[in-house]
């Protein structure tokens, strides 16, 4: 029994004092409580009412937890290489990200927990007045520890306010505040007072939200009501109700066959509010460093 505990003790309190030696020992996980297994070895497996579970800023909670080495390798030897297997009422949190799913695995040579099974996470505003509650929802969404950011693909969806937008690939950059969806993205403006439902789509979709801006480029498309427009890059203030639109800028009323094209050296001005389009013969310069997430500074 004292072998036991002795054994028990080194791998509850390694992890912090390892920590202290490198960035990549951040990565270790520390799982309370007591586990049932082969101490040496693994797998080991805990229990509880729930489960917590710490790695870096992430905390979790869960049903039930197996800490495992890869093949060949004894657990007690095998820090910055276990995994992490969570099941049941799984719960990250990490600031202001709360995050849950069915299941999440969690390696630590990669530094990434991956939730799946109706992966969910909602980012509050740091104050009230900061804007909307973001929501994402995913068949897998993987959470990094390295930096504070979350990818979510399959099928993605994210909400804020009165925005909603649909990809393949969610890129969600917390420190930022930045959502970067690719893959087939589209991003709808809900109708809102006299203003008619707006959809945006194009190549690739960044969302301050905080803010309420979007920048969208490669092909994009502006729908709302009759009226199309297209371009190469577009710029959109929701709060200002008002989008630039540059790049080969062309917008076709559907209903009064009315065409207004930017000048070579302009762009087109979209009032969502008014519903109304104009050409302004000048050049016009979308403000993409405002949209570089964390790892691109």
């Amino acid at each position: 029994m004292k072998k036991t505990a002795s054994l028990l003790t080194l791998l509850a309190v390694a992890a912090p004092v390892l920590a202290q030696t490198g960035d990549a020992n951040k990565r270790l996980i520390t799982i309370q409580g007591g586990p049932r297994g082969d101490v040496r070895n693994g797998p080991l497996t805990f229990t509880g009412s729930p489960v917590k579970a710490k790695v870096s800023t992430l905390n979790i909670e869960a049903s039930q937890a197996v800490m495992a080495a890869p093949k060949g390798i004894p657990l007690i030897e095998a820090k910055g290489k276990r995994t992490a297997t969570f099941t049941g009422n799984v719960k990250v949190t990490r600031g202001r990200l709360t995050a849950t799913g069915n299941g999440l695995n969690y390696d630590e040579s990669t530094g990434q927990g991956v939730l799946d099974g109706n992966a969910s996470a909602t980012f509050v505003p740091e104050k009230k007045e900061d804007g909307d509650t973001v929501t994402i929802k995913a068949p897998k969404m993987s959470l990094d520890v390295d930096n504070n950011v979350s990818t979510s693909t399959g099928g993605v969806t994210l909400s804020t306010g009165t925005q909603s937008g649909r990809a393949d690939k969610l890129v969600f950059d917390e420190d930022r505040e930045i959502a970067q969806l690719t893959g087939s993205p589209s991003l709808t403006r809900a109708a809102r007072g006299n203003q008619k439902e707006l959809v945006i789509t194009g190549q690739e979709v960044r969302a301050l939200t905080k803010t309420k801006t979007l920048y969208v480029r490669g092909g994009v498309k502006l729908v709302q009501g009759t009226t199309t427009t297209t371009g190469d890059a577009v710029y959109y203030d929701d709060r200002k109700n008002v989008a630039y639109v540059v790049g080969n800028a062309v917008s076709v009323d559907s209903k009064s066959k009315a065409t207004v094209k930017a000048p070579a050296s302009g762009y087109l001005e979209q009032r969502t509010d008014l519903a109304r389009v104009r050409a302004l013969n000048a050049a016009y310069k979308i403000p993409t460093e405002q949209f570089k997430l964390s790892s691109e500074k």
